[in-house]
């Protein structure tokens, strides 16, 4: 996996919410496994510092699934 992003790692609310099956794998590969292109989470934390929250996708929409699972402790 060359093409991972940086930031894809055990942090990454977007690995660990596809780890528990939450998370279409679409959004891995075409973000995560993609260096990151394109990801607006990437994009606001490396150059405003922006941490986004869980649920927030790599296309800066917002997936109520994960925000419920998320408020619901489930990763």
């Amino acid at each position: 996996m060359g093409n991972v992003c940086r930031w894809y790692d055990q942090t990454s609310g977007m690995k660990r919410a596809y780890d528990k099956g939450l998370l279409d794998e679409s959004w891995i590969d075409n973000y995560c496994l993609n260096e990151g292109k394109n990801c607006i989470r990437k994009r606001r934390f490396e150059t405003e510092g922006y941490v986004s929250q869980d649920y927030v996708l790599p296309d800066g929409s917002v997936d109520e699934k994960l925000k419920n699972a998320k408020e619901k402790g489930l990763y």
